[in-house]
C-alpha cells in the first residue's frame, strides 16, 4: 500500500463524524519501582514514582479516533463524584462530545489501576460493577442516535462486556442505521448477534470463544493456522457479517470476506512494550479508513499499521497522523 494512498484516506477524516457506543472507563496507571519483598507476604513493594490517567475503553477508541477525526462522540454511563468527573474531564480536554454521556448516581464508574514497575505491569486493580441501563434510559440512547444520524458517518459499538449493549438495543441501533458503516469490538461474555454490520473484530481468544471452539496455542505460520481458518470460517456464518478482522497480537491480523480467501497481515510491532488499548486503536482506525474510502484490505492494513505503533508504547497510547504516515515510508515500510 503506498503512501499517496493512505495519505487520500487519511486527508478526508477531519469531516466524518463518528459514534463510539460501549463501555466508558478511567484507566489508571500507577508507575514506580520494585527495590525489596513485603515482609508481610512474598509481594514485591511498590515504591511510586508517578500516576497517569487516560480514557479508557469505549472512551480509548473515541480518543483514538479524535486524533484524526474532528466530530468524535461517545455514548455510555458514568457515575457521579471522583472517577466520574476525572474520566469527563479527560475526554472533554480531548474535545471528544459528551452529549450522549448518561450520568447516573447509582452507577459505579469502571476504573482498572495497573501498578508498573521498571516497565512491568506488578498487578491490574478493578472497581467496577456490572450495570445495565434501564429501559427509559435505553429509550432515551436510542433516541439520540436516532436524532445524530444525519451528521455520522459511522457507528462502532465498543463491548468490554460491563452491562451497557444488549441485544434489543443493539439490534434496534443496527435497524436504523442501516446505511452507515458499523463496526463491532464484540466481547464473548456477553452473548451478542451480530447481524448486519460491516465488520467485527475480535482478537484471536474472543474469535475462538464466539464460535465455541476449544482454544489452541497459535500456529506458524498464522496464515496456516487450521484451527484459526475455522473459526473465522464459522464466525463469517454465525454473524453474517460483510467483514471479520481477527487481531492476532504478534502475528499481525487475519481478514476474512465471504467468497474471498482469508488475508493475513504480518505485525508491524518492532518492539512491544504495552498492548493496553490496542484493540481499541485496530478498530478505530479500521473503521476510519473505511469512512474514508479504503477497501476492507486497505482499511486492515491501515489498522495493523496503527496496531504496531501503540504496542511499542506505555500506557494506553493513541497514534497520530504523522505517526502512521512515516510507518508507511520509513525503513521496512511495506
Amino acid at each position: 500500500m503506498t503512501p499517496e494512498r493512505v495519505r487520500e484516506i487519511l486527508e478526508k477524516a477531519p469531516g466524518f463524524g463518528i459514534l463510539v457506543i460501549g463501555d466508558l472507563i478511567l484507566d489508571e496507571f500507577v508507575w514506580g519501582r520494585v527495590t525489596r519483598i513485603s515482609p508481610e507476604a512474598p509481594v514485591p513493594v511498590v515504591e511510586v514514582d508517578s500516576e497517569t490517567y487516560y480514557p479508557g475503553g469505549a472512551a480509548n477508541v473515541a480518543r483514538n479516533l479524535r486524533e484524526f477525526a474532528e466530530r468524535v462522540y461517545v455514548m455510555g454511563s458514568v457515575g457521579v463524584g471522583g472517577h466520574a468527573d476525572h474520566l469527563t474531564r479527560l475526554l472533554r480536554e480531548h474535545r471528544i462530545s459528551l452529549d450522549c454521556l448518561q450520568q447516573d448516581p447509582n452507577y459505579q464508574t469502571i476504573v482498572k489501576t495497573r501498578i508498573i514497575a521498571r516497565h512491568q505491569q506488578v498487578v491490574r486493580v478493578d472497581r467496577e460493577k456490572k450495570t445495565g441501563l434501564s429501559a427509559i434510559q435505553a429509550e432515551h440512547a436510542i433516541g439520540q442516535v436516532e436524532e445524530m444520524l444525519p451528521r455520522l458517518d459511522a457507528i462502532i459499538f465498543e463491548d468490554y462486556g460491563k452491562g451497557l449493549l444488549e441485544q434489543g438495543m443493539v439490534d434496534r441501533i443496527i435497524a436504523l442505521a442501516n446505511n452507515k458503516i458499523i463496526t463491532v469490538d464484540p466481547n464473548p461474555r456477553n452473548r451478542l448477534t451480530w447481524n448486519s454490520v460491516t465488520a467485527v473484530t475480535p482478537n484471536r481468544s474472543e474469535a475462538f470463544a464466539s464460535a465455541g471452539q476449544p482454544w489452541t496455542e497459535p500456529a506458524e505460520p498464522a496464515a496456516a493456522d487450521a484451527n484459526l481458518l475455522e473459526v473465522g470460517r464459522i464466525l463469517l456464518m454465525k454473524w453474517k457479517v460483510e467483514n471479520l478482522l481477527i487481531t492476532l497480537g504478534e502475528q499481525g491480523m487475519m481478514l476474512f470476506r465471504e467468497g474471498s480467501s482469508p488475508f493475513y497481515i504480518p505485525t508491524r510491532a518492532r518492539e512491544v512494550f504495552d498492548v493496553s488499548g490496542a484493540g481499541d486503536t485496530a478498530i478505530a482506525l479500521f473503521t476510519l479508513a473505511l469512512c474514508g474510502g479504503a477497501t476492507a484490505v486497505e482499511a486492515a492494513t491501515i489498522s495493523n499499521h496503527a496496531s504496531g505503533i501503540v504496542v511499542g508504547k506505555l500506557g494506553t497510547a493513541t497514534v497520530t497522523v504523522a505517526e502512521l504516515l512515516a510507518s508507511f515510508t520509513g525503513p521496512g515500510a511495506e
